[in-house]
Formats: structure tokens, sequence, C-alpha cells
């Protein structure tokens, strides 16, 4: 029972006599949280990250060059669709009915700091039991896989950082906003 023993140890340290972590019962169980004693409000999260790539890459992008097509036209699909089917990806998510899912991008010229980049921001709205912020971190997920799978002929070392939520409202915990609302190269 070492789980039982390092739950015990967590809940002592910040004096929580709640389970830390919703996803487990009391035995160390993982269970689906039961949501059916929670009110319906509207939710919406926004999560972004950044997909890192060469001078080239990044201008075959923007022109529309690339021999696979328009990417950020596939990317927004694709992350649109990935938002809708988080509940298929991560275990234990709830399949929500989402009434917004959107996602958006910014382009990054290189910096004295970073190579170019794009911003991708993905926005998830609900009227439900639960929030919508692992459909939005999945959307935007998503999204940069699908700038990488198209752009990997031309810049295999592409990297995708800063994955995260940004913002989530609705639900019982109200408003987080992440402050400051910063890209930074890592």
């Amino acid at each position: 029972m070492k789980y039982k023993e390092e739950k015990e140890s967590v809940q002592e340290e910040y004096g929580n006599t709640e389970p830390a972590f919703t996803h487990f019962d009391a035995q160390g169980n993982a269970v689906m949280v039961d949501v059916s004693g929670k009110d319906i409000t509207l939710r919406e999260a926004t999560a972004e990250g950044v997909i890192r790539m060469s001078q080239q890459c990044f201008e075959l992008v923007r022109s529309g060059g690339m021999k696979k097509g328009d990417v950020l036209g596939v990317a927004r699909i694709a992350g649109i669709m990935g938002a809708k089917r988080t509940a298929e990806l991560i275990p234990l998510c709830h399949i929500l009915n989402l009434t917004k899912a959107s996602v958006d991008f910014e382009l990054m010229p290189a910096d004295r700091d970073a190579r170019p980049g794009i911003r991708a921001l993905c926005t998830v709205r609900c009227s439900g039991k639960t929030g919508v912020e692992m459909e939005a971190l999945t959307g935007v997920s998503v999204a940069l896989l699908t700038i990488y799978d198209m752009c990997k002929a031309v810049d295999r070392s592409m990297e995708m950082e800063q994955v995260r939520l940004v913002r989530k409202s609705g639900g019982k915990s109200g408003l987080f906003e992440r402050v400051p609302h910063v890209i930074k190269s890592m």
C-alpha cells in the first residue's frame, strides 16, 4: 500500500483530509469522477503552445509554399477535431458536448532570443458539469503536432514548447487566468 502512505503524507503536509487527486478512490484505484451532483454552468478554457522552426520552414508556412498544402488550415481543423475527441484519448475524461472549439495562430518572426515560430491558441466552451481544460490542451497539442507532421520534410528539428492552460472560467473553482500571458522561448 505504498500509494496510501504517500497520499497520507501529502495530506499531512498540506493539511488536507480530502483525496489529493480526484481520479483515485480511497484504495488508490483509478476512477472517473462522479459529476452528477454538480451544477451545469457555462465553462470555457483557452490553452496555448508554440512550435519553433527554421527560418526556411517558417517562410514556407507563411507563404503557403509547403508541398503538403495549407499547413495552418489543416492544423486548425485537426486541433478542433482533437478537442472534440479528447475523451477518446485521455483516460477518465468525461465526454462533453462542446458548443465551441476554435484554433487560432500567430506567426512569430525570429528575434534575438528565439527561432521563428507559430503560436497556437485553442478555445473551447460548453455548458456542463465539468471543465473543458483538457479539451483546450488537447486541441492545441494536436494543432501543433499537425504543423510538425506537415512540415517535417523541411525541418525535423522543430520543437513544441510551453503548452499550457492560459484561462478557464466556470464551475465551482471559478476563474483562472495565467499572468503574465507572454510566450518566451525556453
